[in-house]
């Protein structure tokens, strides 16, 4: 004989079948790894734990080799929101893999500064720059780097150092010393190639930049803002400058996968990413600048060269290279700056 479920029971069978879905529940983030994977964990992801009760998984790796995962994912990708440089997320927008982005579903990005307003698919999560990093005790007396020009001072040689993997900060510098822009890289060639006499290596990842100057190896380098803070806060005796024409701009930025199937919890936690305390606590992690301005950055770090937290410093202390142009050229450029700097 078939029994009917009284209403307590069927109700408990129903809760029961819920829980188990929504506590399986998550967001899958692609990222890079290490301490970025960490700082968004910490300050992005644990606030929409609290608030949602979803929990967040990542996947990481080089911001190229993710791009090309995604692209063979194409339709059914295999994270929901993915961080990635202003430039590259371009990359991704150019093949479709991003969603445009309903702003009404994010109602912090009314702060955003002007420069983190990538694309309609991609919005800044926080700025850095590369600069002049340079250990005083070993570079030559007296030398303080206040313009980019001074990097081709002759009493550098053999000291330099600049990342192997994305040479458009130089290039930049080169172009405006000698009267172009980015978008005029050519101009640059000639200044750039003087430079070569200075050169001593072209570090692969942040770590390997560390090392570098850890060593004493490069006293001077073209380096992250960001890794050049936590380099001092492992007690390597880096001194950061901002030279007269300005630091390089980058923006780390954030996205909904096209094919996603939790987009409004992504909506949530882009959301959550550009919250004006969430903001304030990148900048004291990682001393990132906050891309939106009403942040309330702790003194000691928005005092930090390359840590922006007004409109005006974004706009005065920063070189800004248009994303989409860099994303053009990025490919052309590191073709010709490994042909005609790195090679021997």
């Amino acid at each position: 004989m078939i029994r009917l479920l009284t209403p307590l029971i069927a109700a408990s069978v129903l809760v029961a079948s819920i829980i188990p879905g929504q506590a399986a529940e998550k967001l899958v983030v692609s990222t890079w790894g290490g301490s970025f994977r960490d700082l968004i964990d910490e300050a992005i992801a644990a606030k929409f734990k609290a608030e949602t009760g979803v929990e967040v998984e990542y996947i990481t790796g080089g911001t190229i080799d993710r791009l090309n995962k995604a692209k063979l994912a194409k339709g059914s990708p295999e994270s929901d929101v993915t961080f990635t440089t202003a430039h590259v997320g371009w990359l991704y927008v150019n093949d479709g893999l991003f969603e445009t982005l309903d702003l009404a579903k994010i109602p912090n990005s009314q702060n955003l500064v002007e420069q983190a307003k990538v694309s309609p698919a991609h919005l800044g999560t926080w700025g850095y720059v590369y600069t002049i990093g340079y250990r005083a005790d070993l570079a030559p007396k007296g030398m303080t780097f206040g313009s980019w020009a001074d990097l081709w001072d002759p009493k550098l040689k053999n000291s330099l150092a600049a990342p192997d993997f994305d040479p458009s900060h130089i290039i930049a510098v080169s172009a405006l010393l000698s009267g172009g822009d980015p978008a005029t890289w050519e101009k640059g060639q000639a200044k750039l190639e003087a430079l070569k006499p200075n050169f001593r290596a072209f570090y692969t990842n942040d770590a390997n930049s560390q090392q570098l100057i850890a060593s004493g190896e490069t006293p001077v380098q073209v380096v992250l803002t960001m890794n050049a803070y936590y380099m001092k806060g492992q007690d390597v005796p880096i001194t950061v400058v901002i030279p007269k024409e300005g630091g390089v701009l980058g923006i780390d930025t954030v996205a909904i996968n096209k094919g996603s199937k939790k987009a409004d919890l992504a909506y949530k936690f882009i959301n959550i990413a550009l919250d004006p305390e969430v903001q304030a606590k990148i900048a004291q992690l990682k001393k990132g600048s906050p891309t939106v301005t009403n942040a309330k950055v702790d003194p000691e770090t928005a005092k930090l060269p390359g840590v922006f937290t007004t409109a005006e410093q974004w706009k005065t202390q920063a070189i800004n290279i248009d994303p989409k142009l860099r994303a053009e050229k990025t490919a052309l450029w590191r073709k010709w700056f490994a042909e005609n700097i790195m090679a021997r």
